[in-house]
């Protein structure tokens, strides 16, 4: 069995991975058509740009969430983790399953790996 510790550590280093990725987004770099299905390629319209800053929030909640479920940070909010985490899960499982039926390649390529390792991280967390 996977170490829950070491998959939330997977877990937040690739979360972090994909909130920088989603902050040059929002600052402009030309990666538009590996996001969002590549409807925007290049760089990112304005209103999308705010998207991508959420969706950079988001990550970072999430990531908290898992570490927090883990034992590694705010142990108060440990028991509250615990229903949280399976949030986590289902939004990974969307993820992935987006993420592989992507019109775009390059999306598909570089971000359904990624979000299947968070899927499988964020499961073994949730179980421990």
């Amino acid at each position: 069995m996977i170490d829950p510790i070491i998959s939330a550590y997977i877990f937040s280093t690739l979360t972090f991975v994909v909130a920088i990725f989603q902050l040059a987004l929002a600052l402009g770099a030309p990666w538009g058509e590996m996001a969002m299905g590549g409807k925007f390629p290049g760089r990112f319209p304005p209103q999308m740009r705010v998207a991508a800053l959420v969706q950079m929030l988001l990550l970072s909640l999430i990531a908290l969430v898992v570490l927090t479920r883990a034992g590694l940070v705010f142990g108060e909010y440990f028991e509250f983790s615990k229903l949280l985490i399976w949030f986590v899960v289902a939004f990974f499982v969307v993820g992935t399953i987006l993420n592989t039926i992507t019109p775009s390649k390059r999306e598909r390529m570089l971000w359904a790996p990624v979000t299947f390792v968070l899927l499988i991280c964020s499961f073994v967390v949730a179980k421990s």
